[in-house]
């Protein structure tokens, strides 16, 4: 008899579970996106949240600068990272102190070994921009996609953005778990999916953006480890992740919430566009400089051919323009890559729009090949517009354009640890050797490092075993030098 009882007992119990597992999801209709967005949010204690910053550490990766076109981003480490997300005026910042972890591939940071890259990135409303010394910012134009993700896929910015964007509600089942699926589109900028669990806590987001080399992009943002800071629930590890590749794999270390964010546009930020200013630095030959990438211009015969197609399409947009009026009637025939990485290549879909022919490395023109075949769709670039094929030939070392009076060469920089099929460009007749990222110019007067920069030296061989007669080197960074001041931050003079 007592067996029995507890037998009915058991199976009440079970029935009492099943019901109340029933009226939890019955609260919440398979169609009502909003009341489950509502009940994540308090859940999540982020009804009442204006601004949220947490600090972080851990490991990430250089996106876009990988040493070879189609091998997995650098990895680096992170010593500190914080980031303040200001969800009533849309602003976030940014600011990190991250090295090297391997010896190979790009980014504005020092080589192995040699010290941390700081950093302070901003974004309010629809502009971007970075601090580069105190009191010193400098435009982001092709950064603001990108912030905007982040702001709005954050744990409770995709609450927010879910809701402001009237989300849709599925329910997926994975590895025996049920899990609500709210996907929305932020017009323009990205779309995402973000994956709430019994707990109504967020759990996954699975984006899509536009980004200027690879078209749609796919990203996966993985939250766990929810913990309580005072009021509010955040995760104690966030791993983001490009197909198999980490982006960031990050502790969180604390959370502070409501606390003003001082973010507000600089003055000179306000007003900043892509501008473009053209040198003549011999006949028929211009620097294009005015931003953060250079590019230059070089007149042949009956066309025009451009070295370095920069950032994204509102840089190269504008330089493209710069390059019409010099060449009046002459079409843009040839746009020159100086490698893959994707600060430098951002602009080759919109040459690519005006029909010119692409000339990057052999070991990359595969890689772009790929690229440039998946579409923008969220926000369609000039490529797209164009509806154009793009038409990408590979250099395997060396190739000389010539029109019968003026030759240049584009030269392979072997043996360098930033990229492979790293391209230079050399002038003969005009002793101008152009280059990106294996030499930044210091500023006028500054001294030269105590240990000079390996990717310097590099160059420095190069045109050495070349025997490359060089006066001035025009850099896809910085200013116009001459050959001396190379030698001399290189510590060979």
């Amino acid at each position: 008899m007592k067996q029995g009882m507890n037998k009915l007992a058991a199976r009440a119990a079970l029935l009492s579970a099943v019901v109340a597992a029933l009226g939890s999801t019955g609260a919440i209709a398979a169609d009502d996106a909003e009341a489950l967005l509502r009940r994540a949010d308090r859940a999540m204690g982020g009804a009442d949240i204006k601004t949220l910053r947490f600090t972080a550490s851990g490991t990430g990766s250089t996106f876009g600068q990988a040493y070879k076109a189609d091998t997995k981003w650098p990895t680096l480490g992170y010593s500190s990272f914080a980031r303040t997300l200001d969800y009533e005026n849309g602003a976030l910042r940014e600011e990190f102190a991250r090295s090297r972890t391997e010896p190979t591939g790009g980014g504005a940071m020092p080589l192995l070994g040699l010290g941390e890259q700081r950093a302070t990135a901003f974004l309010h409303g629809t502009t971007a921009w970075n601090q580069t010394a105190p009191n010193t910012f400098g435009f982001a134009g092709a950064a603001v996609d990108g912030r905007i993700h982040d702001l709005w896929t954050s744990p409770h910015g995709v609450i927010k953005a879910a809701l402001k964007n009237k989300a849709t509600l599925t329910f997926r089942t994975e590895k025996g778990k049920s899990l609500a699926a709210v996907s929305f589109t932020e017009p323009g900028r990205f779309s995402a999916t973000a994956l709430i669990n019994a707990d109504y806590l967020v759990e996954r987001v699975e984006s899509k953006q536009p980004h200027p080399v690879l078209g749609d992009t796919a990203l996966v943002t993985v939250y766990s480890d929810y913990r309580s800071f005072g009021e509010v629930k955040f995760p104690e590890r966030i791993v983001q992740t490009h197909g198999a590749t980490p982006l960031i794999d990050f502790g969180v270390g604390n959370v502070q919430v409501n606390q003003p964010s001082g973010i507000t546009v600089p003055d000179n930020i306000k007003t900043a566009v892509e501008r473009v200013t053209a040198e003549k630095v011999a006949d028929g030959v211009w620097f294009l400089a005015g931003g953060s990438h250079n590019s230059v211009a070089i007149e042949m015969k009956d066309h025009m051919v451009l070295v370095e197609a920069p950032l994204y399409d509102g840089r190269t947009a504008a330089v493209l323009a710069e390059v019409k009026k010099l060449g009046g009637t002459k079409p843009l025939r040839y746009v020159i890559n100086s490698h893959h990485h994707f600060d430098h290549a951002g602009g080759l879909r919109a040459a690519a729009a005006e029909g010119a022919t692409l000339i990057t490395s052999a070991e990359a023109k595969t890689y772009f090949d790929k690229a440039f075949a998946n579409p923008n769709s969220i926000s369609p670039d000039l490529f797209a517009k164009s509806k154009k094929k793009a038409k990408i030939e590979g250099v395997n070392g060396k190739r000389v354009f010539s029109d019968g009076s003026r030759a240049f060469e584009v030269l392979f920089i072997r043996d360098s640890v930033h990229a492979a099929g790293f391209q230079m460009v050399y002038l003969p007749k005009e002793k101008l050797l152009i280059e990106g990222d294996a030499y930044t110019p210091q500023p006028p007067g500054a001294k030269p490092p105590a240990t000079p920069n390996g990717n310097n030296v590099n160059l420095v061989e190069n045109i050495g075993k070349m025997n490359l007669a060089v006066d001035k080197i025009l850099p896809l960074h910085g200013r116009v030098v001459t050959l001396a001041d190379l030698l001399t931050t290189a510590g060979r003079k």
